[in-house]
């Protein structure tokens, strides 16, 4: 059950804007708001994680990434297919 509370104020057209977009997706503003801000909480942490290395495990790691790539057929497979969206320049 939900019971804690989160208010804010808000532009009538900004609260008319999220009403269209919630009742497209049959959803009622609370739903829709919260989903939404969760989703944008999640992806903000998501960009901010942190871990540590000692000075040997770093070495490692930095090594790992500077090493050539392994030929990978399915990856180029996929990188030499165009994008359906793609136009014609």
């Amino acid at each position: 059950m939900r019971d804690a509370a989160i208010n804010l104020r808000a532009l009538p057209e900004q609260r008319a804007l999220i009403d269209q977009a919630a009742q497209m997706l049959g959803k009622n503003r609370s739903d829709f708001m919260l989903e939404a801000a969760c989703d944008k909480a999640q992806s903000v942490l998501l960009d901010q994680i942190f871990f540590a290395l000692d000075d040997s495990k770093f070495q490692q790691f930095a090594a790992l990434l500077d090493a050539p790539t392994s030929p990978n057929p399915g990856l180029e497979r996929l990188l030499s297919v165009k994008a359906p969206w793609a136009t014609e320049a």
